[in-house]
């Protein structure tokens, strides 16, 4: 090697008996350097399809790499940790990428997609929560309203002394039930000032029936939980779809949600941002820690609180607090309420 080189030298080798077992090796090789795009591989993926495959990539640090750096400089018998298997730290760091998904992350997922006249948006595969459901008309995203009663529900098949009826193996006959099918047919009754067949139209009692009612809370003593005129919504998860009111009959719904970063069980495609990749090793010290015979319980506590303290700068970091963003919603502080 040429005088004033660096190189790093390090190498991991696996137990014949198991090819998930680990240690450092005592036999050194260097790194290489092939892990950095040139400009021609990152904005023209070296002329192959898809073009934009490595876009936004440097952001990232894989779910191999995080692994392999941990059992590199946080595993040995000079470590805390010793003799712990490399499917152990690779459970760890997909439970700690789901954590951070579901809390400091924030990379939220958009999906469009036409409702047709069942009124249902099948969740998507990769679906764990919502952030905010959408109508796109003329232009604007419009946020829909979660309706605070359901509007679905199953269905028991019944005879004339309203006794269940079963099939030959025994299980329950079930039908549509007449709530999902006024829902759908544009005949139930609402709350909200956007659903129902009667909405935007003046009510009048004559001979003590009333004509044209104007549904309930829309007008005299308005409930503002419930005022908005865009149709609205309720989450069935165990069937996994969104059933909506009439109004989204034929109408374009945006879906904001949240996934669990797991890329549909592809490790290959697996990764963390790098502001969050301190927090996944102090994650996976912690739990390999507190699940390990014969550890102080001071050691497990002081890992616990370097894990939370790490969390903390996470979600500071990721929040992306910018001063030009609270510069402008402090403009209308000012703003005189007419």
């Amino acid at each position: 090697m040429a005088d004033g080189a660096q190189s790093m030298y390090v190498s991991l080798c696996y137990s014949e008996t198991s090819p998930y077992d680990s240690c450092i090796s005592c036999i050194a090789t260097p790194i290489s350097n092939d892990t950095y795009l040139t400009g021609y591989q990152y904005y023209e993926n070296s002329g192959e399809n898809p073009e934009d495959k490595n876009w936004g990539s440097y952001q990232y640090v894989s779910l191999d790499d995080v692994v392999n750096n941990f059992m590199l400089m946080y595993v040995g018998n000079d470590k805390l940790i010793n003799n712990v298997s490399r499917y152990n730290v690779l459970f760890h760091a997909k439970r700690g990428i789901q954590e951070v998904n579901y809390d400091a992350l924030k990379e939220i997922k958009v999906l469009e997609i036409s409702i047709c006249d069942d009124l249902k948006f099948i969740l998507p595969n990769n679906y764990v929560n919502y952030v905010r459901i959408s109508l796109y008309k003329d232009g604007i995203l419009r946020p829909l309203t979660e309706n605070i009663q359901t509007n679905y529900s199953n269905s028991y098949l019944q005879d004339n002394n309203c006794r269940v009826l079963f099939d030959q193996n025994g299980n329950i006959l079930e039908g549509t039930s007449l709530l999902d099918n006024d829902r759908i047919s544009n005949q139930q009754k609402t709350m909200y000032p956007g659903d129902g067949p009667f909405s935007g139209r003046e009510g009048f009692n004559y001979n003590g029936m009333w004509y044209f009612d104007y549904p309930v809370g829309n007008r005299f003593g308005m409930n503002t939980e419930t005022s908005n005129i865009n149709p609205t919504y309720r989450i069935d998860k165990k069937s996994g779809v969104i059933n909506f009111g009439s109004g989204m009959a034929g109408e374009l719904c945006i879906l904001e949600y949240v996934s669990d970063g797991m890329e549909d069980g592809d490790d290959s495609r697996i990764s963390i941002n790098k502001m969050a990749e301190e927090f996944l090793y102090a994650h996976i010290k912690y739990q390999i820690l507190s699940s390990k015979l014969g550890v102080q319980e001071y050691v497990i506590q002081r890992a616990k609180k370097e894990r939370t303290a790490i969390l903390r700068n996470t979600r500071i970091r990721l929040g992306n607090i910018h001063p030009g963003r609270l510069l402008m919603n402090m403009r209308g502080k000012d703003k005189w309420i007419k």
